[in-house]
């Protein structure tokens, strides 16, 4: 049985958090940091000197604060952490223009979102971003790295393994562990897809077509303080 629960652990594990784990850590910082939903503080050893900021009061959190009215003077922070927020937000760019403005010169926004990924947190679950359209909600920022979390197979992955956390099959929830076993199944195939098109007559030549998410690093024009 113990062994049966480790099993369900490991295949119930968010394929979507071992890249968003991975993306964090790479961008760790000392530095001030403006961590938005924070919730319980998975980056709180990633970025030590932080303000941890959530709609919701809870240990941990220093700062109850809407991210689309954020309560912090002008170039605040060095750094701005929002990780899994922007999809949650009714007026996305009122949020990225206040992750701007509390921005320092030369500082650094890092940003994850959903782009292909059902209904999760409903009902506050407003939209989905392709990478064009977060480009446009960062116009202001300069050096836009928009990366894909997943590739077009892994996004499969993650939709199926999704069916496993959130839905029943044939009315029986043990059933869910089949999804969960075929999420697994699906992720090393990604090596199948040599080439993509982001049109289905095939003319346009486009590197990821289907990813699960989006993880974003951009900064601010100008040279840090100091």
């Amino acid at each position: 049985m113990a062994l049966l629960r480790r099993l369900h652990r490991a295949l119930s594990a968010k394929i979507t958090r071992i890249t968003l784990d991975r993306f964090v850590q790479e961008h760790a910082s000392t530095a001030l940091t403006l961590d938005i939903g924070a919730q319980t503080g998975p980056y709180a050893t990633s970025f030590p000197n932080r303000v941890a900021m959530d709609l919701a009061a809870r240990p941990g959190i220093d700062v109850v604060a809407d991210a689309q009215r954020l309560a912090f003077r002008e170039a605040a922070f060095p750094v701005v952490l929002c990780t899994e927020v922007l999809e949650h937000l009714p007026e996305p760019q009122a949020a990225i223009d206040e992750m701007f403005r509390v921005l320092a010169p030369g500082g650094t926004l890092l940003l994850t979102t959903r782009f292909l990924f059902p209904i999760h947190d409903a009902p506050h679950d407003y939209f989905r971003f392709t990478k064009f359209g977060l480009r446009h909600l960062m116009r202001r920022f300069e050096d836009v790295d928009v990366r894909e979390e997943t590739t077009a197979v892994g996004a499969i992955a993650v939709l199926v393994q999704r069916l496993g956390m959130q839905a029943d099959t044939l009315g029986w929830g043990p059933a869910r562990v089949l999804w969960l076993v075929l999420a697994q199944a699906i992720r090393p195939w990604s090596g199948l897809i040599s080439r993509e098109f982001g049109d289905s007559r095939r003319l346009a030549p486009e590197r990821g077509i289907m990813t699960s998410g989006y993880h974003v690093v951009c900064r601010k024009l100008g040279s840090p303080a100091g």
